[in-house]
């Protein structure tokens, strides 16, 4: 396992596990990211992540990007 925001651009990768506090994984799960899902980089620049997640596009800071673990 390793943290999202060591993704290679353009691979698809399993969520394994989300970590964080209550608020924190809420958040995520409302953004779409859920244990199981696939998500794939799209771009990491200037410490944010955009990835692809059922079927949107959505950017997340580093911090965020390193709770969730593929």
């Amino acid at each position: 396992m390793m943290p999202l925001s060591y993704a290679t651009p353009g691979e698809e990768s399993v969520i394994r596990r989300i970590g964080g506090g209550p608020e924190v994984k809420k958040h995520l799960e409302n953004l779409g990211f859920v244990v199981g899902g696939n998500v794939t980089v799209i771009t990491a620049m200037n410490g944010n992540v955009i990835v692809k997640v059922k079927e949107s596009r959505v950017a997340i800071n580093d911090e965020m990007a390193r709770k969730i673990m593929i």
